[in-house]
């Protein structure tokens, strides 16, 4: 592994921030600068604290850390999603698309963490 753009959960991550992007823009205006902003914080934050772990990777704890926070913002973006399904069901079949891709991830790097927590040497 010789850099972050090696990790399938950066590479996941980033997909998927994208396309949450996209999507956050077809919620109602007066929404875009609320749940919307939060929602795509939340996706940012995901493949931010994967790059910024990797970076403090000579640091095992510094880098289990940074993946923490990437779990829990992906937990924030599930919430997001979930919260905008419900109250614009017209676009709550791609929240929950993109909910499934999120639990999909979220699996990926509780992995990826407990692989760093058993495995890695600093």
């Amino acid at each position: 592994m010789k850099s972050y753009k090696d990790l399938e959960i950066y590479n996941i991550s980033l997909d998927l921030f994208f396309q949450t992007h996209i999507f956050s823009l077809k919620i109602p205006n007066y929404e875009k600068f609320e749940l919307g902003s939060q929602l795509r914080r939340s996706s940012d934050s995901i493949n931010s604290n994967i790059v910024e772990g990797y970076g403090r990777k000579r640091y095992k704890q510094d880098f289990i850390k940074f993946l923490v926070y990437s779990h829990s913002s992906n937990l924030e973006t599930i919430n997001h999603l979930f919260k905008i399904s419900r109250l614009y069901p017209d676009l709550s079949e791609e929240a929950n698309q993109l909910i499934e891709c999120y639990d999909g991830l979220g699996i990926k790097i509780h992995n990826f963490l407990n692989y760093v927590d058993n495995n890695w040497r600093t």
